[in-house]
């Protein structure tokens, strides 16, 4: 099993020493079932989509007011980029008026419905917001206020941190996929850290995808890659993966900001994929951590290599969150951001207990799950 190093943690050992590694404990999950009603048509959809994004709204409104210090103190961090900050604060608001926008078409008469004409409109109408204004929707509106501070804090502390150290939170260059970029409703669901050793949990993970009838991305690790490689052959790997995509990961799971071989690292992983994976390959790179050099944009262009980053993550590599949670986690953000590049792994069973859930509970509402073979 890969130990998975907090990013926050490593972020701050590489900025304010290791006294300093303290940051959050848990990441954000919710208990969904004060919801009142499954999602099992669009205006469904859409309806938890508005009280999502009110009420991630109402949070991201109330940070505004804390001032550099007070920030700090809340992220955990000694050092934090104002401009930075402000960049993401700011997309995520363009982002929430238009999911907002999106969310709100035809839908008189049914809940959270209020017409919004601007930023301005939508920052008043969270700042009010409470999701109380059914007496079925109280249950829900302690669970959700709960999970969006987290879930801001988590991604405030990204950016409070970036540029020197980078994550998903922001891209470094244009061409960088970081899934609000695709088309509203549609989800791309994405594994890393595989393969596992033969009838591990990636076998069990692409059976429960071929049920489906669907096809994901896998971003493999070239060690692991070579080592399923060595106990198999190169014709069990491409039965293995079929119907699938598969990108890389780098050769080990290392920061690839920091780490002198991280050329040689996505060189040799991509080589190994292309070469035994002709079909199924596809020239994508997700880097650890999410981390990258600030001026590598010309190497990755050179290499004819894309970077994939994800902008819904399920955290489904700790410990502290079950099959359930992640599941529940996801579906949230799903109705937060409306589109996106899901994060799960592969080298865990969780992911073939949290896909079926979210299958099952977006089966008639508009959510497309995006085929990754359409990303040639």
């Amino acid at each position: 099993m890969r130990i998975r190093v907090f990013p926050w943690l490593l972020a701050l050992c590489l900025t304010t020493g290791v006294a300093q590694a303290a940051g959050p404990l848990v990441f954000a999950t919710i208990d969904r079932s004060g919801w009142p009603n499954p999602l099992t048509s669009a205006a469904d959809f859409d309806t938890a989509s508005r009280a999502e994004i009110l009420m991630f709204s109402k949070a991201l409104l109330a940070t505004e007011a804390l001032d550099d210090k007070a920030l700090k103190q809340r992220l955990g961090v000694r050092q934090l980029d104002r401009k930075s900050v402000d960049r993401l604060r700011q997309r995520f608001w363009d982002q929430l008026l238009g999911n907002y926008r999106q969310a709100s078409q035809d839908c008189d008469g049914q809940p959270f419905c209020l017409q919004v004409r601007n930023l301005g409109e939508l920052r008043q109408l969270a700042a009010s917001f409470t999701g109380a204004s059914k007496a079925a929707y109280g249950a829900w509106g302690e669970a959700s206020g709960q999970f969006h501070q987290q879930y801001l804090n988590e991604q405030l502390r990204l950016a409070a941190l970036f540029p020197a150290v980078s994550s998903e939170i922001q891209r470094m260059d244009p061409a960088e996929r970081l899934g609000d970029e695709l088309a509203d409703r549609q989800f791309l669901l994405t594994f890393d850290d595989g393969p596992s050793l033969r009838d591990g949990p990636t076998d069990q993970l692409i059976e429960v995808l071929r049920a489906y009838d669907l096809h994901s991305l896998f971003f493999v690790l070239g060690d692991s890659f070579q080592a399923r490689l060595s106990q198999s052959s190169a014709g069990e790997m491409r039965e293995l993966y079929d119907g699938q995509c598969v990108g890389v990961h780098g050769w080990e799971h290392k920061s690839h900001s920091s780490w002198n071989e991280w050329q040689s690292s996505v060189i040799r992983s991509t080589n190994l994929a292309n070469r035994t994976l002709t079909n199924e390959y596809l020239p994508l790179f997700r880097p650890p951590y999410g981390q990258r050099r600030s001026d590598s944009a010309g190497f990755f262009k050179a290499q004819g290599v894309q970077v994939m980053l994800w902008n819904i993550d399920s955290q489904d590599w700790s410990k502290k969150v079950g099959a359930e949670a992640a599941a529940q986690r996801v579906q949230t953000l799903m109705l937060l951001w409306r589109r996106g590049i899901i994060l799960f792994h592969d080298t865990h069973a969780k992911a073939a207990q949290a896909v079926p859930a979210l299958l099952k509970a977006n089966q008639h509402n508009g959510v497309q799950w995006l085929d990754c073979r359409t990303l040639r």
